[in-house]
């Protein structure tokens, strides 16, 4: 089970990404709970893509797994507007 400074961090990088991610993609934001859900959201999707791609690049740690939270935000924010017209919503 995972300590809770480890929970901390994860949604601290999550809160950190969807606010870059929502900065980017202009018109994104989602306020501070919307952009913690898609930073934490991206940060899962990043890591799985960082992962399945074998992309490592020689950084802390903690850099790493921001910079993969970012590019999962930034695909999810891209992704969004497809799964909206594919659920009708």
């Amino acid at each position: 089970m995972p300590e809770l400074w480890h929970i901390l961090i994860f949604l601290l990088i999550g809160l950190v990404a969807g606010w870059a991610a929502g900065m980017v993609m202009k018109g994104h934001s989602f306020g501070l709970v919307g952009n913690l859900i898609v930073g934490c959201i991206g940060a899962l999707l990043g890591g799985l893509l960082f992962s399945l791609l074998k992309i490592s690049i020689g950084v802390e740690p903690l850099i790493m797994n921001l910079i993969a939270a970012f590019v999962g935000a930034i695909v999810l924010l891209l992704l969004l507007p497809v799964l909206r017209k594919y659920t009708g919503q």
